[in-house]
């Protein structure tokens, strides 16, 4: 009995010892490299072409790679988001390439000429304009003679529903153009020095401002248009004010009627054609121009004919401003209290003055009586 045991213990030692020297060596335990993933870390496998986001979410839980993959090379997939709109999920516009660029975006692009064209050179011309204006004042100084504002039989040239809408639509204006100009050009020149909280409060206000004017300028405009049209309907003899200038250079002016071709250029080009530009413009980035669909593409468009639109209306109108207060002796008191003398009328406008005198024209057209002018005053005295 005690031999056949020994018999087996024996057998048992062998073939562990066999066992033991046909498994092969352990390899040596290496250290991780430095900067590298974790011993044992297992690299993902990448997905197969027909892998979907659905099963990458299972197999790899927060792996969002193929969905914004997705995005990137369509621009087109859409998430989901609970902010309204005919775009709520689409995160990145449509991509359109051009020459130079690998990829870009439509907001991209928009954005290249927002920053690249209309700010550059929109400013570049805002000054332009303000530097002839001086030099032209420096050069020409005020225009008209200081003893054509006296006379004793006053006319009048604007009526108080004229001066009214102007007024109405000037103070539109002047806040309109205040607070875009610090919309388009304030990041460049007081943010650095007005730091980001203040020039945050203060753009905000000012867009505030901006959008609740926005709806009174389109009413005053239209008013202007309406009542201003006829007087400025073009006659023959703007040819003639035109083909001289005006007489701003020679020292004497041409004959014209109530409004004289540089005014009536002011009033077609500036307030008829881009005035209603920027009008129809700033109504669609206001987003009150019912059935209408907002999308990006529609706003950027939007945005870039209204900053076009503004920037050439505020050039235009920097003249306006000039010759209405201290370019031409005379011209502010008129828009201020509707009357003219008999000698303005005849030195800057002269063939209205014609047709008053002809009685084609009445001198008093809202009934009002004339102001008296001190001189008379005291002469009738």
């Amino acid at each position: 009995m005690k031999l056949v045991f020994s018999r087996w213990i024996a057998i048992g030692l062998l073939g562990a010892a066999g066992a033991w020297a046909q498994a092969p060596a352990p390899e040596p335990a290496t250290a991780p490299a430095p900067n590298g993933p974790p011993a044992g870390f297992v690299a993902p496998a990448e997905p197969k072409p027909d892998d979907s986001n659905a099963a990458r979410a299972k197999s790899q839980p927060g792996n969002n790679a193929p969905f914004w993959r997705g995005v990137r090379n369509s621009g087109e997939v859409e998430g989901v988001t609970n902010i309204p709109g005919i775009e709520k999920g689409v995160l990145i516009q449509r991509f359109e390439r051009y020459p130079g660029a690998d990829y870009a975006t439509a907001g991209e692009s928009w954005r290249q000429v927002r920053n690249r064209l209309i700010i550059p050179y929109g400013g570049s011309l805002m000054l332009i304009a303000l530097v002839a204006i001086a030099l032209f004042y420096f050069g020409r100084g005020t225009i008209g003679h200081a003893h054509a504002e006296g006379g004793l039989r006053r006319i009048e040239r604007f009526t108080p529903f004229e001066r009214s809408a102007h007024w109405l639509n000037a103070i539109a204006f002047v806040l309109l153009g205040i607070s875009g100009v610090v919309m388009a050009f304030g990041k460049f020149l007081l943010l650095p020095w007005m730091g980001h909280t203040v020039f945050g409060l203060v753009t905000y206000g000012l867009k505030t401002l901006h959008n609740f004017v926005g709806p009174l300028f389109a009413v005053s405009l239209l008013v202007i248009i309406f009542t201003f049209l006829k007087d400025n309907l073009p006659r023959a003899e703007d040819w003639t004010w035109v083909k001289k200038a005006g007489g701003m250079f020679s020292g004497h002016e041409v004959p014209s009627h109530r409004f004289n071709a540089g005014e009536k250029g002011i009033f077609w080009g500036g307030v008829f054609v881009l005035g209603l530009t920027v009008v129809a413009s700033g109504l669609v980035l206001d987003q009150l121009v019912p059935s209408l669909a907002y999308t990006r593409g529609t706003m950027q468009v939007a945005h870039m004919f209204h900053a076009t639109g503004a920037v050439l209306m505020m050039c235009a109108f920097f003249g306006h401003i000039y010759l209405g207060t201290i370019g031409m002796r005379g011209a502010y008191k008129a828009m201020r209290n509707g009357y003219v003398s008999e000698d303005w009328a005849q030195e800057h406008h002269a063939l209205w003055y014609e047709d008053i005198r002809a009685g084609k024209i009445p001198a008093q057209r809202s009934g009002t009586s004339a102001p008296q002018e001190p001189m008379r005053q005291a002469r009738e005295a």
